[in-house]
């Protein structure tokens, strides 16, 4: 009997260290960022300048996220306020904690949108940054033009990969939520 336990208790602790194991290099494994995409030009297009606010763009935003989620059992929601915040939960063993993380947008000179990664809350636990964008990458549906890159602790948002009706292109030409100064070009395509 005693030795029962002695091989019962050595088991034990194998399959717990095999798990402590299993968890350490999963979270301490290198993740992998998809490469900046390129921009594409749109070529013979009339140019429309547009100037819009944090409360309208945060409608448009809404309605997207609710269109590209129905159906999903993921909830995440972003914000435009004097930062993009982004809000979610994120798998941690079997429980989801909440999380909000916060960005400064930047628009680029090809029109499209980085968001720098700045602040980060997720319920009381410090995890990496990288970490919470590799797992919001993974568990949520993202459009394609929306590319999660955990190690440059960023989002880069291809505008002009973006498929809007009648084959509109966007491009960003200025990002500034603290004063409420959001401008964009709307490029509509002359097909001969």
């Amino acid at each position: 009997m005693k030795r029962f336990w002695k091989l019962s208790f050595f088991i034990l602790l194998a399959v717990n260290a095999a798990i402590i194991l299993f968890l350490v290099i999963g979270l301490l494994s290198p993740i992998e960022d998809d490469p900046v995409p390129k921009a594409t030009p749109v070529e013979d297009a009339v140019e429309f300048h547009v100037q819009s606010n944090k409360e309208d763009l945060n409608r448009v935003i809404k309605t997207y996220i609710e269109k590209e989620k129905a159906g999903s059992p993921v909830d995440y929601n972003v914000y435009l306020r004097d930062k993009v915040e982004l809000y979610g939960e994120v798998p941690v063993f079997s429980e989801r904690l909440e999380y909000k993380l916060t960005f400064i947008p930047k628009a680029l000179k090809n029109g499209n949108v980085v968001l720098e990664q700045d602040d980060m809350t997720i319920g009381k636990i410090k995890l990496p940054v990288s970490y919470v964008l590799k797992a919001a990458r993974d568990s949520y549906n993202f459009p394609e033009w929306v590319k999660i890159m955990p190690n440059d602790k960023m989002i880069y948002v291809s505008l002009d990969k973006m498929e809007l009706k009648s084959d509109l292109k966007v491009k960003a030409d200025r990002m500034d939520l603290e004063k409420d100064d959001i401008q964009f070009t709307l490029m509509v395509p002359m097909n001969e």
